[in-house]
């Protein structure tokens, strides 16, 4: 890189450990403005901090990785993830998350089954998955830090200047780990000193600086594509048509796509069922615990996805950059570094290279802070030291942060590649524990036992995923929330329901719907308070489908527009239109009072 690009970076970098330090003293007032601000932040800022925790510098790279093999087929991939959860989002899971009034993710847990020896176990076993999970993501990101850093600072040269053979071995041989390294424990830094302040602070500003990265890079790409180089894409690259066979993948690299039908199955399941088990990411819960109100919750999942809008017009311009032959790159990993390298201007490759490593931090700061929270709310100070005080548990946070940056370094340094480490935590150690977390939501008899034997069972199953990797997705997926499934019923058939006064108050505060017709007739709710509510389910539905279309929509508008296809372009805006038109009637008019949290026996969706 330029001098001037290296000065950008240095400074950015500058400013963030900068807000670590200003917002440190305000983070320790107590554990709740630790983790969750003292839920006084505005919605759009907790908005902006949830979507571009999502906006991480490794799955970019993957998101062009699949662009480049499957073209715009590979949106059917990004199901498994859960592309569409700010329709579930903002149409109910924002407003009962924050119902539920709790710290953490696990904590939930204490509402939903109690205290008891069940609900205990449930929780525990939520903050150990919880942990488990976000040390993968931590792994996950660690590699493709790596590889993205090593593209632009070369250590070799560094190595040159140094005495030190054991040095020079270690910056040349391990390159991509120092560079993680380094870039993770600047992260960490921020992220003890302020806690959720430093990093919704930060993410605001990390926003700003991606969206400008993420324009910038998308009309570049659009200015370079010439007829010419269009029509070399390969054929159906435009087409959402979803083939059930692939048989170009036989015997490759990427066999794993060949069964092309059979996978989008699988990954459109899977996405539902993510999705309607709530926040998935475990940070994201975090985000509407904090939330002012109901109403605020409701608007930070309607605006979650909006500033991710950019994202999809700069990844469709760097794969097709590269699948055109502009830019002469062929391994699908190192497409996004390399084309960012060759084709910026000295001082906005700088700025761009801050923004995605803006990114990042983003995603890394979100996920480190939630597993701290885990580990000192729900393990800690649950099991070991319910007396402790809040200066002691933000001490032991610190210590929290450090071991699971720790754990998250070794499974990232035994990982070989993006795309495996994230193929297992999605399709095996996420399908582990997708089955309990949608039936906790939605079937009043589901208790804790099996809620943590299902997600026991689970988890384990995934590590079996892991030793046998050449296993097919279709096979271990289906496999692995069947067998959840069964045991989470069984143990559940098998044990003592829930406390019928712990289901009125969870049903009463937070007003699921689904099975939950026993515990509603014992709740006194009058024939037109239940059709009133019947009602109000329905414009739930018509709001969740609308803002999947929605979504959908407005994520393939950039991506088509970017590629000059302007007919596609503008179908997918005027349908993204039409739905947003469709929300206001069914969804914003609707929302609750500002200021107003529901309480006891009051009808609510």
């Amino acid at each position: 890189m330029a001098t001037l690009d290296v000065l950008i970076v240095v400074f950015y970098f500058i400013v963030v450990i900068g807000m670590g330090f200003w917002y440190a003293r305000r983070a320790s007032h107590s554990l709740e403005d630790y983790f969750l601000g003292g839920k006084k932040m505005h919605w759009l800022a907790l908005s902006m901090s949830g979507s571009v925790s999502n906006f991480d510098i490794t799955g970019t790279m993957w998101i062009v990785s699949i662009i480049f093999l499957l073209g715009m087929k590979s949106m059917w991939h990004h199901w498994m993830w859960g592309i569409l959860m700010g329709a579930f989002f903002l149409s109910y899971m924002g407003k009962w998350v924050h119902r539920s009034k709790v710290m953490t993710a696990a904590e939930w847990m204490k509402t939903r089954f109690g205290d008891g020896p069940g609900g205990r176990a449930a929780r525990v076993t939520y903050a150990l998955m919880a942990v488990l999970t976000q040390a993968s993501f931590i792994g996950y990101a660690y590699q493709g830090i790596g590889k993205f850093a090593s593209v632009y600072i070369p250590l070799e040269k560094v190595a040159e200047h140094v005495s030190s053979p054991l040095i020079q071995n270690l910056v040349t041989t391990h390159e991509s780990d120092v560079l993680a390294i380094t870039t993770i424990g600047i992260t960490t830094l921020y992220v003890l000193l302020g806690g959720l302040y430093s990093v919704v602070i930060t993410d605001v500003i990390q926003t700003v600086v991606l969206t400008v990265a993420s324009v910038f890079i998308a009309v570049m790409a659009w200015s370079k594509l010439t007829p010419d180089h269009l029509a070399t894409l390969p054929d159906g690259f435009a087409s959402l048509r979803v083939p059930w066979h692939l048989p170009e993948f036989a015997g490759t690299d990427n066999a794993q796509f060949e069964f092309f039908g059979l996978l989008v199955i699988v990954w459109v399941i899977k996405g539902l069922l993510l999705n309607a088990g709530g926040p998935a990411q475990m940070y994201d819960f975090q985000r509407f615990l904090a939330a002012r109100d109901e109403r605020d919750a409701c608007k930070i999942g309607a605006a979650w996805s909006v500033f991710l809008i950019v994202r999809w017009g700069m990844v469709m311009g760097i794969a097709m950059l590269a699948l055109t032959g502009i830019a002469g790159v062929t391994d699908p990993e190192k497409i996004m570094p390399i084309v960012l390298r060759d084709f910026l201007p000295v001082g906005i490759r700088g700025l761009v290279i801050a923004g995605l490593l803006a990114a990042f931090m983003s995603t890394f700061s979100s996920t480190l802070n939630s597993a701290a929270s885990f580990i000192v709310r729900d393990i800690w100070q649950f099991l070991i030291k319910p007396d402790a005080t809040d200066r002691e548990a933000i001490r032991m946070s610190y210590a929290a942060t450090i071991l699971v940056v720790l754990l998250g370094i070794l499974i990232g340094f035994q990982g070989s590649s993006i795309a495996k480490i994230w193929g297992w935590m999605m399709m095996a150690l996420g399908g582990g524990v997708i089955v309990p977390n949608v039936l906790r939501w939605y079937w009043w008899r589901f208790n804790g036992w099996g809620y943590a034997a299902g997600t026991v069972g689970g988890m384990l199953l995934s590590i079996v995923a892991l030793i046998f990797p050449a296993l097919p997705i279709y096979v271990v997926f289906p496999s692995i929330i069947a067998a959840s499934l069964v045991v989470s019923v069984v143990v559940t058939a098998y044990t003592a329901p829930v406390d019928h006064d712990i289901l009125i108050r969870f049903f009463n505060s937070v007003r699921p719907f689904g099975w939950w017709g026993p515990v509603r007739e014992q709740c006194g709710l009058s024939v037109a308070e239940l059709n009133k509510k019947s009602e109000r389910v329905g414009l739930t539905v018509v709001s969740t489908v609308a803002g999947m279309v929605a979504i959908s929509a407005v994520y393939l508008f950039p991506m088509y527009l970017v590629g000059h296809m302007y007919t596609h372009a503008g179908f997918y805006l005027a349908l993204a239109v039409g739905s947003v038109i469709v929300l206001k009637f069914t969804w914003y008019d609707n929302l609750p009072p500002a200021g107003e949290n529901k309480e006891l026996g009051e009808e609510q969706t």
